[in-house]
């Protein structure tokens, strides 16, 4: 019991909960979409949907005889709790695939327009993927063929799963059409685009650069009407040849108006440079300020 325990230790009902919503979306998607419409997809679930078209084999029943094994031979590279939120992601999504092609089967009727197809299925696989890989977890071997690659052979994952996706969906020529190859191409890129939304858009945030003659009366000011701290940076301006406070500050993107209005208000003549961040943690982003999580943690 007490390996047990300490086996499952740092395991999150609610990362499981979420997980399964994720796969939940996946699954509606792959069945109402791509397999509804004889399109292919990247990754291990390609191979489950054209084992389908070929041989009638559930992709629930495909998904585990592929999947099942790849995870057991890749634990040592994923850890514990990636490893068991992943098996339990796999598992999930055979259930909820199984559910949804055998008693929950809706007709939505999109045959005539191919490209929302495409569009919908990228959305709902993407949405699907985001939210599972945001609670730590997986859904397709491939990730773990891609970090054997890195490992043994030095092919880099971006690389490695570009090529089996391109693999995947050339191999489904031999059931699709190249129209139909072409519109499950722009599905691809689709998720792709979403999963890194869903992934890097949560966490998102943007950076302020301020450079003041009143930088530490702007830096209090943020503190006191936005909560937010600031860095004080000494640099040397080109043109006044003298020494120079620059304050960096990360906020929120819905902030940024905010931000604005703090620093004009304390100096109108500030220079303020402002760039995209992709993912943001620490106090006040993935902490509060007594250093609780802020939602979910892996």
């Amino acid at each position: 019991m007490t390996t047990l325990k300490r086996w499952f230790s740092g395991i999150r009902l609610l990362n499981i909960a979420v997980i399964t919503l994720g796969t939940i979306i996946f699954a509606f998607g792959i069945i109402h979409f791509n397999l509804q419409n004889g399109l292919a997809h990247g990754g291990f679930t390609g191979i489950t949907l054209l084992v389908y078209y070929l041989f009638s084999l559930e992709p629930s029943i495909s998904n585990l005889i592929l999947n099942v094994p790849l995870f057991f031979i890749g634990y040592k590279l994923l850890g514990r709790k990636v490893f068991i939120y992943s098996v339990f992601g796999i598992f999930s999504l055979s259930f909820w695939l199984h559910m949804f092609e055998t008693y929950w089967q809706f007709n939505v009727p999109l045959e005539e327009d191919m490209t929302l197809v495409a569009l919908f299925a990228g959305v709902f696989a993407g949405t699907g993927l985001g939210i599972i890989f945001r609670a730590g977890g997986t859904t397709g071997g491939v990730d773990i063929l891609a970090r054997l690659a890195e490992k043994y052979f030095g092919t880099s994952l971006g690389t490695f799963m570009f090529m089996f996706d391109f693999g995947v969906i050339s191999l489904s020529l031999m059931n699709l059409t190249l129209t139909q190859a072409m519109y499950t191409l722009v599905t691809v890129f689709v998720a792709a685009r979403v999963v890194d939304f869903i992934i890097e858009g949560a966490n998102a945030g943007k950076s302020a650069m301020i450079v003041s003659d009143h930088a530490e009366e702007i830096g209090q000011s943020i503190i006191k009407r936005m909560s937010r701290g600031s860095t004080v940076i000494t640099g040397y301006g080109s043109y006044t040849q003298g020494d120079r406070k620059i304050l960096y500050c990360v906020i929120h993107k819905n902030q940024l108006i905010h931000l604005r209005t703090v620093v004009n208000d304390v100096d109108p003549y500030a220079f303020v440079s402002v760039n995209d961040v992709k993912e943001v943690s620490g106090e006040g982003f993935t902490f509060d300020k007594n250093k609780n999580p802020i939602g979910m943690s892996r």
